[in-house]
């Protein structure tokens, strides 16, 4: 069953190539891009992040993902206690809200 539709597809994909519809593209000639970071998410995620990301979106897991890592590096420069104590207690409620964010996407994925 597949046999018929990967002639197809590759003739369709010889016509392009034929009519010059395949050159010019962007990132022609450059490495694939680096998604190591995608390998533990689904496919259909991924790709709806990519998506995202090329329209200038982030979902809100992504940004309290980025606002914890400025926390924690604000918390390893600092020396003061009591300022300790308030990123601490800052960080602890930004990975709490990371945490049901992503699991309020996983929820709703599944259906």
């Amino acid at each position: 069953m597949a046999g018929w539709l990967e002639k197809l597809a590759e003739r369709r994909m010889l016509k392009a190539r034929a009519e010059g519809r395949l050159s010019g593209l962007a990132g022609e000639g450059k490495p694939l891009p680096d998604r190591t970071g995608e390998a533990f998410l689904d496919a259909g995620e991924a790709v709806g992040f990519r998506m995202m990301a090329a329209a200038g979106v982030l979902p809100e897991e992504i940004v309290l993902k980025k606002q914890v890592e400025a926390v924690r590096a604000e918390l390893a420069a600092e020396t003061d206690e009591t300022a300790r104590r308030a990123l601490m207690a800052r960080l602890s409620e930004l990975m709490m809200k990371q945490a049901i964010a992503e699991e309020s996407r996983r929820k709703f994925l599944k259906g």
